[in-house]
């Protein structure tokens, strides 16, 4: 077991079953996908993008079994497993390194809002505690606008210092860059083998030449190609490669996200039980499909236009 791998990595939409249970099997073969011709360096399930928040607990815990199962190496997932109750999230934690995943992505506690950082501080050291693994490797999830529970950089820098490797890395879903580079300061950064990960693919070469890890985003569920083509060229190339990548999520965040990434997945699987949101999240309305259909007709042919 090792720590996560830097690089690019896809928030994984999860694909639900009529009664709104995880189709694991779906969902590992579609994270098979998405870290080969999907142009990923890992995967991130269970995180807001897959609506972990509204997976069920069972689910939750038998889903790293799963990726175990199908043969998914340890450090190229990083599971969610973030909860509200720190006894969850050991629960779920405890379950992804007892399955051979020692990466996990934690959000804050989120349901009482504005507590100190010594709460929050509380939070992960109860996870470490009760966790009890050497192996553990925590990346802290700020997203305020979901969670309404920042991560202060001095917080950060706090768990950091007093654990060491335990606390790997953090994603920021801020989407402010000069956040994500406060969090590289108070840390150190990859040079401190602190790896921070921000959230938009439109950020990643400013992301790596801030000595960030790569990025984790929603979008490079249907993008994460580009992005590989794009860090992959260079030149003028790479250039036009990384215009599409910014024209590609630019698209994206015309649309509620997790939706608009199920609806491309359907169309490019051919599966329409791809749609399927969890309560109280719903599809794309016929109207924003016609929309999406229009925008991706028009990225494809740009890209074609650009080969």
């Amino acid at each position: 077991m090792s720590k996560a791998r830097r690089g690019i990595y896809a928030a994984a939409v999860s694909p639900f079953g009529p009664q709104g249970d995880v189709d694991a099997a779906k969902l590992t073969a579609y994270c098979r996908h998405l870290v080969t011709d999907g142009g990923c360096d890992g995967v991130a399930p269970t995180g807001t993008t897959g609506e972990g928040n509204s997976i069920s607990a069972r689910d939750r815990l038998a889903l790293p079994e799963a990726f175990a199962a199908a043969r998914f190496a340890s450090d190229q997932v990083i599971f969610g497993t973030g909860a509200c109750a720190a006894g969850d999230a050991v629960a779920y934690t405890r379950a992804a390194v007892g399955a051979g995943f020692p990466n996990v992505l934690v959000l804050p506690p989120f349901y009482y809002k504005n507590p100190s950082d010594d709460g929050l501080y509380a939070y992960y050291a109860r996870l470490i505690d009760q966790v009890k693994s050497d192996a553990l490797r925590i990346y802290l999830y700020h997203f305020p606008q979901m969670s309404a529970t920042p991560l202060s950089p001095d917080l950060v820098a706090r768990l950091k210092t007093d654990f060491g490797p335990l606390i790997a890395g953090l994603k920021d879903s801020s989407g402010d860059f000069e956040q994500s580079l406060a969090f590289v300061k108070a840390t150190g950064g990859i040079d401190a083998d602190f790896d921070v990960y921000p959230s938009s693919e439109a950020m990643v070469f400013d992301a790596l030449n801030a000595k960030c890890a790569g990025i984790i985003s929603g979008s490079t569920n249907a993008f994460g190609a580009l992005v590989r083509a794009a860090l992959d060229a260079d030149g003028v190339t790479r250039s036009e490669a990384f215009e599409q990548v910014k024209a590609a999520r630019a698209t994206a965040a015309k649309y509620p996200l997790m939706a608009a990434m199920k609806q491309l997945e359907a169309w490019r699987s051919g599966d329409d039980s791809w749609v399927r949101m969890a309560p109280p999240l719903i599809e794309l309305n016929d109207s924003q499909k016609r929309a999406l259909r229009a925008d991706l007709d028009t990225l494809q042919a740009t890209q074609t236009a650009a080969q």
